[in-house]
Order: C-alpha cells, then sequence, then structure tokens
C-alpha cells in the first residue's frame, strides 16, 4: 500500500508528529484526498503505521543460517547476533519504535498492541531457551536447576533491546562486535563472582 509505506518514509525521518495526512500524500505522490479517503483522520494512520513498524521491529524471524545450527547454543548465540545486527542498522525504526512505547502511555490500544508485540518477540525466544537448557550439561551454569527459560529468554530480549537504544542513541559509534565482546566479557564475570549474600 503505497500511502502506508509513504507514511513510514515520513515518520522515519520526522518521527510520529510528522505524519500527517498532507504529508504523506506528498510523500506517496498521491491526491490529499484519496489519502484521506482511505485512512479519514491522522489517528487511524498512526494506527495503521504501528502494525508496520511493529513488523519491522518487535517480530523474530529466524534465518536459515540460523535454523541449520545444530547446537542450540549455537542457534541462540547466532539468533543474539542476528537481532543485534539488524536493529542496529536501522536506528531511526527503532527510535520510530520507542515513540510509539511512549505513546502508549497515553493510549492503551496502543499500548496492548506494542504489549502483544514484545510478547510474541519474548516467546520466540523462550522456545529456543527451552533447548538450550535441555541440552546444557549438568555441570554447566546453564544446567543448574535456577535457570529458568522465560528468564533466559528475558536477558537475551533485554541484551537486544539495549543494543537497540544505544544503537538508536548514538548510531555513528556503535559497534555490534565490541558490544558483542562487552557482554561476552560481564557474562564471564559473573559466572565467576559468587552467588548468595556477603559474609
Amino acid at each position: 500500500f503505497r500511502s502506508l509505506s509513504a507514511a513510514y518514509e515520513v515518520a522515519r525521518r520526522q518521527g510520529i508528529h510528522g505524519v500527517t495526512l498532507r504529508a504523506v500524500a506528498l510523500e506517496a505522490k498521491l491526491s490529499h484526498g484519496l489519502v484521506v479517503f482511505y485512512f479519514k483522520q491522522k489517528d487511524q494512520l498512526i494506527g495503521a503505521l504501528l502494525d508496520r513498524v511493529l513488523a519491522t521491529t518487535a517480530m523474530l524471524r529466524i534465518s536459515e543460517d540460523v535454523a541449520r545450527l545444530q547446537r542450540p547454543p549455537d542457534r541462540l548465540a547466532a539468533l543474539l547476533r542476528q537481532e543485534l545486527e539488524r536493529l542496529s542498522r536501522d536506528p531511526r525504526a527503532i527510535r520510530l519504535f520507542f515513540e510509539y512505547w511512549a505513546l502508549g502511555v497515553r493510549h492503551p490500544a496502543v499500548r496492548r498492541k506494542v504489549g502483544a508485540a514484545l510478547e510474541r518477540y519474548r516467546a520466540a525466544f523462550r522456545a529456543m531457551a527451552e533447548d538450550v537448557l535441555a541440552a546444557a550439561p549438568p555441570a554447566s551454569p546453564l544446567g543448574s536447576p535456577g535457570v529458568a527459560p522465560g528468564a533466559l529468554a528475558a536477558v537475551a530480549v533485554s541484551l537486544i533491546n539495549g543494543c537497540a537504544v544505544q544503537a538508536a542513541a548514538d548510531p555513528a559509534r556503535f559497534d555490534t562486535e565490541a558490544y558483542l565482546v562487552a557482554v561476552h566479557s560481564i557474562l564471564e564475570l559473573l559466572s565467576a563472582a559468587p552467588t548468595g549474600g556477603s559474609a
């Protein structure tokens, strides 16, 4: 749909506030009346645009390269890398996602839709986390009974979201490889640290 693609481009450049029926018509090279015919008012256009934003930011698609990896930990690591690279490539789309997140504070329908998309995203990671934990040797950190699939999925998604925020905040200096090295170092520190309260 031409006007929705145009709305997405306007929003990526100017944010949600810049999405007007007139701006979209201009971007799509359509008449203002035709855009009004389809969307009636700006709120309907903003609502339709949300689906497009969620499809590009909060929908998990596991690539064939990731799916064909045999070991579950390798699949999870490759999926993390895939998502870090994908989301850091387009910081304007991530900023747009967070604009909708903020808009959800005042608009329950937006909040529900964003929340449902994030829940589906976490659920996809949870399925992979279950495979990783099932394959983990009992003596390994992931083999301990205290590690739950939901917690592992939440940590993975938190890493990705944190990466997206950093990429959106400072795209010129964000480096996926440096981020992954730092994450790996932090995980090593955490696994080496003693558990329980301090003496």
